[in-house]
């Protein structure tokens, strides 16, 4: 089955491609986006896509080889400024954010506890330590405080501890271990959501250094767009939608005024927001319910003297 990118009509319409502009995929999972952006580009339009994931840049790297206005780098999007090939300045980038329906669908990867498989959990299996790492030798205090800060899970001490102990036993090398044992010490509720849930997302975000990297990235794409040129994002969770959300306004409108400020500090706002927060529509969420949770939000970079670039 094809893989289904997420809000992919929302996606074209925000990018608004130009037939010879020079667009940057930064998550190119399996091209579903990336895919859509080339079909617009003209004979002198470019297409550069990232993606720490192996099996994803092989994706691209095909892809590349039939299309010569495409152009692939393995690597995090954080490092997008550092790609001599943006350099020239970009007219859009896109960054889907998260682990990839692929990725969770392949057991071996250990992102899901829904498949047991190898507690890795890296976007990048050739770097970093995989979760099962991590969690052999972390302290109680730093896995609970990874499980509330990038997790918000309520449980956080009560399931570290639980960790902690186990692993004086026998390691956790599997999925299914680690779930069933959160499974057991969370208190039993009527939530339809598996008492791991909170659990898994916060250890992936730790592991592969998502918000860091997100927050990199941001500065990146800014820095690298041209005037007029598009930075779409979507995320999937609060706390990425949240650094998205912040980043965007506060290049887009003035900080609320301080009363303690003797002199107001001028500001000239280098984005234009477009369209707000926007939602998967119910025939999306109808054939694709991974969608249910994506926020999609755009923006525009604004000329030097801070007006809107004509289109």
């Amino acid at each position: 089955m094809r893989h289904l990118p997420v809000m992919f009509s929302e996606v074209m319409e925000g990018l608004a491609v130009k037939a010879g502009g020079t667009y940057l995929d930064g998550t190119f999972g399996r091209g579903g986006h990336a895919r859509g952006v080339l079909a617009q580009l003209g004979p002198a339009g470019r297409l550069l896509v990232m993606d720490k994931d192996p099996e994803a840049i092989a994706e691209a790297g095909r892809l590349a080889h039939d299309d010569a206005r495409v152009a692939w780098r393995r690597g995090s999007f954080a490092d997008l400024a550092r790609w001599p090939l943006a350099d020239p300045g970009l007219d859009g980038v896109l960054l889907d954010l998260g682990v990839s329906s692929p990725q969770l669908d392949v057991a071996e990867r250990g992102f899901s506890f829904g498949k047991d498989g190898p507690l890795d959990m890296r976007m990048d299996p050739d770097s970093g330590e995989s979760a099962a790492q991590w969690l052999a030798h972390a302290s109680e205090k730093d896995i609970a405080d990874v499980l509330w800060t990038y997790g918000e899970e309520r449980q956080s001490r009560r399931i570290a501890r639980a960790i902690v102990a186990r692993r004086g036993d026998a390691p956790l090398l599997r999925t299914a271990q680690l779930a069933e044992l959160i499974a057991s010490v969370m208190p039993r509720g009527d939530s339809k959501i598996h008492p791991a849930t909170r659990s898994f997302q916060a250890i992936r975000i730790f592991i592969n250094r998502e918000l860091v990297d997100l927050e990199a990235g941001l500065d990146a794409a800014l820095e690298r767009l041209k005037p007029g040129g598009r930075l779409a994002v979507i995320s999937f969770h609060s706390l990425e939608d949240r650094i998205v959300k912040r980043f965007m306004a506060s290049h887009a409108k003035a900080p609320p005024a301080n009363r303690r400020m003797p002199v107001e500090l001028p500001f000239t706002p280098v984005l234009r927001l477009l369209d707000g927060a926007q939602k998967a529509g119910a025939a999306e969420l109808a054939a694709n319910p991974r969608a249910r949770s994506a926020v999609l939000r755009v923006a525009e970079k604004l000329a030097a003297a801070g007006g809107a670039v004509a289109a």
